[in-house]
């Protein structure tokens, strides 16, 4: 792929250019790149001392991000007349802001089209990882349509971002029986992780087989498949370990609460009361290592990160991506490691092939890890 230079501020400008003249829009830009920054040029060009914006994004932590922005380029006039909501508070908002701006906006649902229809001024929508669902694009289409891109594969190759790679550790499935199942009867019995998934596969294929079968139901197994692959040891076993060679500033994203108190002290997560007070340490490098689960994944950038664990990948690029882009704030000198976890031979495998699809495959490595499980 052959991409021009550009800087960073060469990517707003055209960002900016390509939005400002029209009513209702949107743009994908990477994360780390200035999408907020953007929001805040395009807010100062059509600012006048009556207007009123309307800012909403998926967590509260992200207006601060805003906040911080608008101070630290001269924006902060601007602040007194921002307000701001949430996704889920959305429909409580007036439909009368001069313009609202969409904070990753791949969080829009159907719920929202009734606000949106009945809004009738601009909007700008903001993200680094654009909607897959169908139903998701067909409202960005009709709502804000996407006039303008710049991906993390251009960023990095302009140094606007630092290189990261992407290193695969396949595994396999235990075959030692140390998981409990219980019935509602009270049975109890002891079975492997590969057992396990070999069940749900095989009751996934025999619904397949079955003349008329629904799709919710094909739904329900693969989830409970999914569930069953999530909570197995040796991916955590092997994440422990890993962290234990790290010696950069590395952060673990696991699939549960439980799961991060087990493969670390230092926890941020919602059932953690110390989470603010460590991710605070973890900020000012106090503390090098870091497990957390899906909270840490929009609206905070950690300083001189230099590597991250995912134990799974959901077969969904804008979540693994928006783990990416907790790694793409270094000097664009330096490098970063991605450290995806994959049960070899399950499903596992396809999920990561598709979460990865828009990433520079040059960039991903496989490592057999089957010796270490």
């Amino acid at each position: 792929m052959k991409v021009l230079e550009k800087t960073r501020d060469e990517v707003i400008s055209e960002a900016f250019n390509a939005t400002k003249d029209l009513r209702r829009c949107s743009v994908n830009i990477v994360m780390g790149v200035g999408k907020t920054l953007l929001g805040l040029i395009h807010m100062n060009h059509i600012y006048t001392e009556e207007s009123i914006f309307l800012v909403v994004a998926p967590k509260l932590s992200i207006f601060n991000t805003w906040k911080e922005e608008a101070k630290k380029h001269g924006y902060e006039h601007l602040l007194p007349h921002i307000q701001f909501s949430t996704y889920l508070s959305l429909k409580k908002q007036s439909i009368h802001y001069d313009c609202t701006y969409f904070d990753e906006f791949h969080n829009i649902t159907e719920a929202h089209i009734g606000w949106l229809s009945s809004y009738n001024n601009k909007i700008l929508g903001l993200t680094g990882t654009k909607p897959r669902s169908k139903s998701k694009i067909a409202i960005m289409e009709l709502f804000f349509p996407i006039v303008y891109e710049y991906d993390i594969n251009e960023a990095m190759a302009n140094k606007i971002l630092n290189k990261c790679f992407i290193k695969i550790h396949m595994l396999e499935l235990s075959t030692d029986n140390s998981i409990k199942i219980e019935t509602k009867t009270g049975k109890t019995w002891m079975t492997s992780e590969l057992n396990s998934y070999n069940y749900w596969t095989n009751k996934i294929g025999e619904l397949e087989d079955t003349d008329n079968v629904s799709y919710n139901d094909l739904k329900i197994f693969r989830i409970l498949r999914m569930n069953a692959l999530k909570n197995f040891k040796s991916k955590e076993i092997y994440a422990k370990e890993l962290l234990k060679q790290s010696v950069n500033k590395t952060i673990v994203f696991a699939n549960t609460t439980k799961q991060a108190d087990s493969i670390y002290t230092y926890t941020y997560h919602s059932k953690n009361p110390n989470s603010k007070d460590n991710l605070k340490l973890f900020e000012e490098n106090k503390i090098t290592k870091l497990a957390t689960v899906l909270q840490l994944v929009e609206g905070i950038n950690v300083p001189n990160l230099k590597e991250a664990i995912i134990l799974h990948a959901y077969g969904n690029g804008i979540k693994l991506f928006q783990r990416l882009g907790r790694l793409l704030r270094l000097n664009p000198e330096d490098s970063s490691i991605i450290h995806l976890l994959c049960y070899k031979n399950t499903a596992d495998e396809m999920w990561i092939e598709d979460s990865l699809k828009d990433f520079d495959q040059t960039k991903i490595i496989k490592y057999d890890a089957s010796n270490n499980n």
